[in-house]
């Protein structure tokens, strides 16, 4: 018991990782990652849209269709507040 008590102790007290990523890599990371995000957000935005034209008054298609372009416009949302946070937090840093 003794000794898992002494591991335990040595892993905590142990530094944390440093990890020697530059601003510019994580700069490249985020970009690519929210340029995905808000290429499918238009993606589906235009999906939606088109099944919203096409719906000929059909109560569930017109619904469908609305709650896609709302679930996708909140989606590219989330992501530009998430690339402002990243950015602050990275600027922030250095």
């Amino acid at each position: 018991m003794h000794s898992l008590l002494l591991t335990f102790a040595q892993i905590t007290t142990s530094p944390l990782p440093n990890i020697d990523a530059g601003n510019n890599q994580i700069d490249d990371i985020t970009t690519i990652v929210f340029s995905i995000t808000g290429a499918i957000s238009v993606l589906v935005i235009t999906i939606a849209g088109f099944q919203y034209i096409t719906s000929q008054g059909n109560p569930q298609a017109v619904a469908k269709a609305k709650n896609a372009i709302i679930y996708a416009c909140v989606g590219v949302v989330v992501s530009i507040l998430a690339f402002a946070i990243v950015n602050f937090v990275t600027r922030g840093v250095t």
